[in-house]
Parts: C-alpha cells; structure tokens; sequence
C-alpha cells in the first residue's frame, strides 16, 4: 500500500435518479437506491440506500423520505450531499487516522446545465472531493460496454437510467451528436401508476409500480417467453377496501408503449444530425444498450425492427456507466473528454 493510495483515495461514481454505485480499486463497493431518510424537525440523517427505500411510503409524520435526484440531476442539494458522503462512509468503515484526500470521477447526464453541473461539483466537493472530474453518462456507458471510444469509428449508445434517457454517438473520444430526454425508468414506473388507477381503480405507490415493471414490464405485447402475471394487492379507490389484481406483461406493454415511443422518435432525431460515415460505422456495429431500461422485456427487438439497425444489450446494463466512469477514473490523466 502506497503512501499516495494512504493520502488520497480514489473513487468512481455512478450517480443515479434510482441508484448510486460508488466504485473503488476497480470493484463495486455501493449499489444503493439513490434516496435518504431524514429527521423532519432536525434534518438528520436516519438513513441511506436500501433501508431508505425500504421506508420509501411507510413513514411517519417525523421522518421523510428524498431522493435527491430528479431527472438525472440534483433536486435537493443538501440531501444529496448527505447521501454522498453517506455513501462513501460505507467504504471506509474501518476507523482511520484520518480521512484521505478523495479524487472523484462522477457521471452527469449529457444535457446538463452548467447550473446543473455546479450543482453536482459542489456537492462532491462538500462530501470531501479534493480532485473532482466529470463525465458525461453515455461517454461512461460506451466506456463501461468496452467501445473504444477514442477510435475513428462512429459506435452509438443508448442509456436508458431512472431520469433520463441517453442517446448519443461517439468517435474520437468525443460526443458528435446527443439527445437527453426525461423519459426513462421513472416515466415507466409513472405510466404504471397512471395505468393502475386508471384501469384497475387500484392505488399503487412507487415501490410497488416499481416492482410490475421489474416482473412483468414488457416493450412488446408479444413475447417468445412471457412472465407469468403479476398478483398486486392495494386499496380499491371507490370503496378503500382490498383487492387483488393480476397485471399481465400485455397490460404493461401497452401503457409504456407511449413512452417507448419517445425513445424511439429521440433515437431516430439523434440519427438524422449524424454524419454519412459515422452512420455507416453505426449500422455495420449496430446500436448498444445500456441503464436499468434495457432490461425492458423485449425492448431490443422492438428498437430493431423499427429503426432497422441492430440494437445489443450490453452485458450487466445497469453497471456499464459505474464501470466505464471506474475505467475513466484510473485513465484519468490520458482521456482528454474528462472535465473539471
């Protein structure tokens, strides 16, 4: 153990709408919902990650739940800061001397603000960043699918995360053409809300809408291996009393099918403004998928046969950007795209 690695301490991460995954020495230490749980009166800290979440719609008039992250970008700046440093405590559990110097390299979607960019420097900067670079999250999902991404060769990737949606097309280890919209795992689990009540006169929360998406969430009404129905259980909005609903993945299929399309109108927009040569790189590789939204039954073949190129899900979708932005981390000082 080196002194440097003594003094400071280097760290990647992904920091996402639904979850934050914090990488060090090239492993995942923390995959945790991105959300907090505080003291209503005192704004303490009570929670973080996953036992938040499992407090997410349960709590009491003294606690409330936050997540910090809207729209892949910071909607509560000092819960944020709580929660990073939170987070990065999970690392170093072991009592220290004292706390080494950190250098970050921290994802943030492509079509952030420079408001929005401050936002997520100042708070690294205030959980202990001495050394804070940036990254934009397709750059770090092309990274993260094993593109090389500083090559003259058009590849295209799409990142569908909790807040937003992620197109765009890289060569020469930089952005040609990009689109972020705000459509993504959160809108999905929204339709479902909406579906629910709508359709069923069921009330669902979050958690649970979450948990249809993840077991009988579907891109196409028809698929070769379906999931057996999904049993909800909730309060009938006319009535208050208990019901039970089973949800099949047609259902789901065809109230996301709105959302989805979006996807698909935004990938065809980021298409049209790429230049000829990128375009034929493109169609010869095929277009990779990355975030929790690839997992989407279905949802490669749909892209596929709509804009005709092939689409791959990358391996592990829901950690190719910590990966990448882990790999941008020890390239630190060779990768020209990073920024400050």
């Amino acid at each position: 153990m080196g002194l440097f690695s003594l003094l400071m301490q280097e760290i990647a991460i992904d920091l996402g709408t639904a979850n934050t995954i914090i990488i060090h020495n090239d492993k995942i230490v923390v995959d945790q919902p991105s959300i907090v749980a505080l003291d209503k009166s005192s704004g303490k800290l009570i929670a973080i990650g996953g036992r938040a979440r499992q407090m997410q719609g349960k709590t009491h008039e003294h606690i409330k739940t936050i997540r910090p992250l809207r729209d892949g970008v910071i909607a509560d700046f000092d819960a944020a800061e709580l929660m990073i440093r939170g987070m990065i405590k999970m690392i170093n559990n072991k009592p220290r001397l004292f706390n080494p110097a950190l250098r970050m390299v921290v994802c943030i979607p492509s079509g952030s603000t420079e408001v929005e960019i401050r936002a997520v420097r100042d708070s690294s900067e205030h959980a202990g960043g001495r050394d804070v670079y940036m990254i934009y999250e397709p750059m770090a999902a092309a990274i993260g699918i094993g593109i090389d991404v500083e090559a003259p060769e058009g590849s295209m990737v799409v990142d569908i995360g909790g807040g937003t949606t992620e197109i765009a097309v890289i060569a020469l280890g930089g952005i040609v053409t990009n689109k972020s919209i705000r459509v993504a795992g959160d809108g999905f689990t929204a339709d479902i809300q909406a579906y629910m009540r709508h359709q069923h006169n069921i009330k669902v929360g979050e958690r649970t809408a979450e948990d249809i998406k993840i077991n009988v969430g579907s891109a196409l009404p028809d698929l070769d291996e379906p999931p057996q129905d999904y049993v909800v259980r909730g309060p009938n909005l006319m009535t208050a009393l208990p019901i039970e609903v089973p949800v099949s993945y047609q259902e789901v299929a065809h109230c996301l099918d709105k959302s989805i399309s979006k996807v698909e109108t935004a990938i065809l927009g980021v298409l049209e403004q790429t230049p000829p040569e990128l375009y034929a790189d493109i169609v010869s590789h095929g277009i990779y998928l990355a975030g929790g939204g690839a997992l989407l039954r279905g949802l490669d073949k749909r892209l596929t046969d709509k804009i005709n190129i092939p689409f791959h899900i990358a391996e592990e979708p829901l950690h190719a950007v910590a990966r990448g932005t882990g790999i941008a981390l020890k390239n630190v000082d060779k990768f020209s795209f990073l920024m400050r």
